[in-house]
């Protein structure tokens, strides 16, 4: 078992680790989180801030397809929660979810957990 979340610099995707952090300290479970593309400095500093964290956890590789990838390494890692940040949408903008957040609901082999900023 594990928690998965995406390695975001956004607002939304920093709320997202800061939560997928929370849960997996609480549930005593590894932290898994998938990395876009190599973040250098700034997935050096997460790695860093996780391993003063005293969490188990491990940073992995993804494709670039976000949704993919979460769904994916969910699904390998036998997680039992994946968590995404969502950002605000325009009145226009809240008849469709997202692309990417409406895959992992829909694909996700485990609840997802979604935080705002």
């Amino acid at each position: 078992m594990a928690i998965v979340v995406g390695l975001l610099s956004t607002a939304e995707g920093q709320a997202a680790l800061a939560a997928a952090k929370r849960e997996a300290h609480e549930r005593a479970v590894p932290l898994t989180v998938v990395a876009t593309r190599d973040d250098g400095p700034e997935r050096q500093a997460v790695e860093d801030d996780l391993a003063a964290s005293g969490l188990a956890y491990s940073v992995v590789g993804g494709t670039g397809d976000l949704a993919e990838d979460l769904v994916r390494t969910a699904q390998e890692a036998g997680a039992e929660l994946i968590v995404v940040g969502l950002r605000r949408r325009s009145p226009v903008g809240k008849l469709i979810l997202g692309s990417g957040a409406q895959r992992i609901l829909l694909e996700a082999p485990c609840p997802v957990l979604a935080v705002k900023p």
